[in-house]
């Protein structure tokens, strides 16, 4: 990635300004055009009169950078906080702060002796006791919401939501189908929770996952995220309630308006007359990839279980533009049916330019097969350092179908070279399972997947392939959430946050978790759920140990946060090992 910032002297403020230097040309940049980020300050009340103060270190940021804390009291003047300035974490505990008394603060960057602008400003009003431990954004009603897309819709260098709601998901198989009781509706919020749009999906789009896909993304560089969805038109339900007919679209939506820009045709389902086709062409799913390494570019599929046809897109002046089509008929048996429920854009092969992981197998960024691993519908898949002893990136996989062997494996990303797998046969490994780094006294991330029809088998390794615990760990699908002031996520089940092999509870959750992701504060992530007429951003306040850039601008990291609003849910991974990271920093 290429990067650079800039100190500019302001005459406005008297002081050196840090200018992000991102591409926001996307025809002719030879950078990585990327979202620009704020500092995200934010201001929680603790109790005992205390002030909990977090914000985002950027990439852009020199490599002395280190920060002022400053704090307004009513219509009093700025004082600043800290004697020295803040290099070693982005947080700061205020315990001096007047009770009942409304604070605004804000943090200025410090770097080769040069101060930059104040940060956007929040405020908390110190008391005994303790706020909230999440911000709340109230809905348009009082429905729960199944996804949530996490973009900057309208430029201010802040995330945005853009919700699917109600909760609802009839999946296509035959044996779980029924009529959809109701329509989808995407709803957009502002950063402060202020209600912009609501896009009504219509009777053409069932109420289930596989029948809706979208991503939040900003696809054209103009600052500004755009929406896209697969859209239909009218009412085309048979009279069972199947949608099988009738014209389907990719279509892009204006992030500020929610109104449609453009649209194409979706790949066809008419490629799907066969046994099961209803289920097999219900199957769709959307991505973002950086498949010249510079510009965002869209991915759209249909198909998972058999035939897959997968395209690639570039939205220009208001047009998408085809960049190229894959169809696996065209290519050997061994890439049918590899498909996922969740698609990864990453750089396997470290060329500089995406790749596309669509299960078990992977699309080069030219649109030609790269590899395949011949194993079957994968029914997790998570890529990033999981290894980080080995050189490049590794896949993680918990396949579905029965094999004798290898159904949770590590392969190597760059080629899908199996580098060690189970051995023994399996049934059903079912549901998103877990890779993250959890277990401290093991390097590198462990890896996490069961049986569906079995509840003793559960199986807990380490990097290395060596099976830890056979212990339920919440199920199948159990969370986790860099949380506390270590670089190990901490579990997430039950509504409850804790340390791997601890039974102290950290946090406690309310409501249904829908999102992970570094959004507010430092590098620690919140926690988005859904409650009734409300989304709750959880975040932490425990003070940390350590800095570390904001996730987001990780490019695996939020690749897999834009692809969480479709697809079944899995946490977002890293194109690094944080704890490697930290060691060789000696922290």
């Amino acid at each position: 990635m290429s990067r650079f910032a800039l100190w500019m002297y302001s005459p406005i403020r008297g002081s050196f300004l840090s200018i992000c230097c991102f591409c926001f040309v996307a025809v002719s940049s030879d950078v990585r055009c990327e979202e620009k980020l704020d500092r995200a300050l934010i201001a929680r009340t603790v109790g005992d009169g205390k002030v909990y103060l977090g914000w985002r270190m950027l990439k852009n940021d020199p490599a002395d950078v280190a920060f002022g804390v400053f704090r307004r009291s009513g219509d009093g003047n700025a004082v600043k906080l800290n004697h020295q300035p803040i290099s070693r974490t982005t947080d700061f505990l205020d315990k001096l702060a007047a009770k009942d008394v409304e604070h605004t603060y804000f943090v200025r960057a410090v770097a080769g002796g040069k101060t930059g602008p104040e940060s956007r400003e929040a405020r908390a009003v110190a008391s005994a006791s303790k706020s909230a431990p999440y911000v709340s954004i109230k809905l348009d009603g009082d429905y729960d919401f199944q996804k949530v897309g996490i973009a900057d819709l309208d430029g201010d260098r802040r995330y945005d939501y853009v919700i699917k709601q109600p909760h609802k998901n009839i999946d296509p198989w035959y044996k779980y189908w029924r009529r959809s009781p109701g329509t989808y509706k995407l709803e957009a919020y502002d950063h402060d929770g202020r209600f912009l749009w609501r896009y009504d999906l219509g009777w053409s789009i069932e109420q289930g996952i596989w029948y809706s896909p979208y991503v939040v993304y900003d696809l054209d560089g103009d600052g500004k995220a755009e929406v896209a969805v697969k859209t239909g038109e009218g009412d085309p339900r048979d009279k069972d309630g199947k949608v099988q007919s009738d014209p389907e679209f990719l279509s892009i939506l204006d992030g500020t308006t929610g109104k449609p820009v453009t649209r194409v045709d979706w790949p066809s389902r008419d490629n799907f007359a066969m046994k099961n086709g209803y289920n097999y062409a219900s199957r769709n799913q959307i991505s973002v990839a950086y498949l010249d390494g510079k510009h965002p570019a869209l991915i759209v599929e249909r198909g998972t279980y058999s035939i897959i046809e997968v395209v690639a897109y570039s939205l220009k002046d208001g047009k998408l533009h085809e960049i190229w089509r894959w169809d696996n008929r065209k290519q050997p048996k061994k890439y049918w049916g590899q498909g996922a429920h969740w698609m990864h854009a990453a750089d396997v092969d470290a060329d500089g330019r995406d790749e596309v992981v669509i299960g078990s197998a992977v699309v080069d960024d030219d649109g030609t097969s790269l590899w395949s691993t011949g194993l079957g519908h994968p029914d997790h898949s998570y890529v990033g350092d999981i290894d980080p002893s080995r050189p490049g990136l590794e896949i993680y996989y918990g396949i579905e179908p029965r094999n004798k062997a290898n159904t949770m494996c590590l392969v190597d990303a760059r080629t899908g070279e199996i580098i060690w797998g189970h051995d023994e046969p399996t049934r059903h490994i079912h549901s998103s399972g877990l890779c993250s780094d959890i277990d401290a006294s093991r390097p590198g991330w462990e890896c996490y997947s069961g049986e569906r029809d079995f509840k003793d088998k559960r199986w807990l390794r380490d990097c290395k392939g060596n099976i830890i615990s056979t212990e339920d760990l919440g199920g199948l699908a159990p969370r986790a959430v860099y949380w506390d002031a270590d670089p190990q996520r901490e579990l997430l089940v039950g509504g409850r946050v804790f340390d791997y092999g601890k039974k102290d509870t950290q946090q406690r959750i309310n409501g249904k978790m829908v999102a992970v992701a570094d959004i507010l504060g430092d590098w620690r992530e919140e926690i988005i759920v859904s409650s009734p007429g409300e989304m709750r951003i959880y975040t932490t306040t425990i003070p940390a140990s350590d800095h570390r850039v904001c996730l987001m601008q990780d490019p695996i990291y939020r690749m897999d946060v834009v692809v969480a609003a479709m697809g079944y849910y899995q946490v977002p991974m890293l194109s690094y090992d944080p704890a490697s990271e930290a060691m060789s920093k000696g922290k």
